[in-house]
């Protein structure tokens, strides 16, 4: 005959199922949220809240190797603030983070849900669009450099307008370019922007769109 005391010590066991009643529970769940938050910190940048510069490279690779495999173009922005050193210099680091968030916020408003907005370092950001073509990226570019513009904010007693310049391009299937690569390219259309006179985008001509859909 079994032993009862037996069958009640048995219940008292934890549950490796996760169970309601589970004695363990609360410990699994709380585990469970630790690790969610630390594989978010690992991923996103601490004073914007937008992927860092780690997620941004595993990112524009993999969406480079989506590009390779659907033929769907993967667009790339550069974005750089306007005289931001200037703001750092005249009212202090604080202000400039204040400003940096606030931008963060406006494109984290003005992105879709798949596209990837990152801190690529200091005042400049990146963002990948997937499926999107290059007067696509050209058009929403604009779009973020009017709103940012547009947008001023307000830092104690200062009310500071923002600007910032843009480059734009497109990764299309049968490119050669490396990651790098691609990133310098997209890069050079941002210092030529800034060459320019700031405040506006630069990017590659539509002539390179065109033939790549006809080739396809």
């Amino acid at each position: 005959m079994n032993d009862p005391h037996a069958v009640v010590e048995l219940k008292k066991d934890p549950c490796p199922a996760g169970e309601d009643k589970c004695t363990n529970l609360s410990e699994v769940k709380r585990l469970h949220e630790e690790v969610k938050q630390l594989a978010a910190l690992v991923r996103t940048d601490e004073l914007t809240g937008l992927f860092n510069f780690r997620y941004f490279t595993q990112g524009l690779s993999l969406e480079m190797e989506r590009t390779r495999r659907s033929g769907q173009p993967t667009c790339l922005i550069m974005c750089d603030l306007d005289h931001f050193k200037e703001i750092n210099d005249l009212h202090g680091h604080e202000v400039g983070n204040i400003v940096l968030n606030h931008v963060s916020r406006l494109i984290k408003k003005t992105i879709r849900r798949l596209d990837i907005p990152c801190r690529y370092g200091g005042e400049e950001f990146a963002l990948i669009l997937p499926d999107t073509t290059l007067r696509q990226g050209v058009r929403f570019a604009n779009r973020l450099r009017l709103i940012v513009e547009n947008s001023p904010i307000k830092a104690g007693e200062l009310l500071l307008g923002i600007e910032a310049s843009f480059g734009v391009d497109i990764y299309s299937r049968g490119d050669q370019l490396t990651e790098k690569e691609f990133v310098e390219k997209v890069d050079g259309f941002l210092y030529t922007a800034k060459q320019q006179g700031r405040n506006q985008v630069c990017h590659e001509s539509f002539d390179k769109e065109n033939s790549s859909s006809s080739a396809e």
